[in-house]
């Protein structure tokens, strides 16, 4: 068994995993968030295609050829499962060529249809990334 890469502690199968390889829908936008994450580090965007809200998804859900090494969630904003929006703040670290990067961004999540989808990058809570 292996960890979640989302960082939670908990293995793969009993986290991120039933979402990401059976789309089990998420709880939370936190939840859905994660399952992101993982599906980035696993190169998995088949997840990433079906979790993008259709109003902002590109043509093509790519994989970055980046090694992904690590997940901090910053702040959490309503996103519940009572909710119908919501905003998660992140880190997450990777490894391209050598070199170590950061990308931190304030995420905006709706609920469509029962299930909660990204939306995008909050352009009010962009923060820049830096090493």
């Amino acid at each position: 068994m292996s960890a979640c890469p989302c960082g939670s502690g908990v293995d793969l199968g009993a986290c991120c995993g039933p979402l990401v390889e059976d789309g089990v829908p998420a709880r939370t936008a936190e939840e859905l968030m994660r399952s992101r994450y993982t599906a980035f580090a696993l190169g998995r965007t088949d997840h990433l295609w079906r979790t993008w809200h259709p109003r902002t998804r590109p043509p093509v859900v790519e994989a970055s050829g980046v090694e992904w090494t690590g997940l901090t969630v910053l702040e959490v904003v309503a996103g519940g499962e009572g909710d119908d929006g919501g905003v998660v703040e992140f880190e997450a670290r990777y490894v391209e060529l050598g070199d170590r990067g950061l990308v931190r961004e304030r995420s905006l999540f709706e609920r469509r249809g029962g299930r909660w989808t990204y939306v995008a990058a909050d352009p009010a809570g962009a923060v820049p990334a830096g090493d």
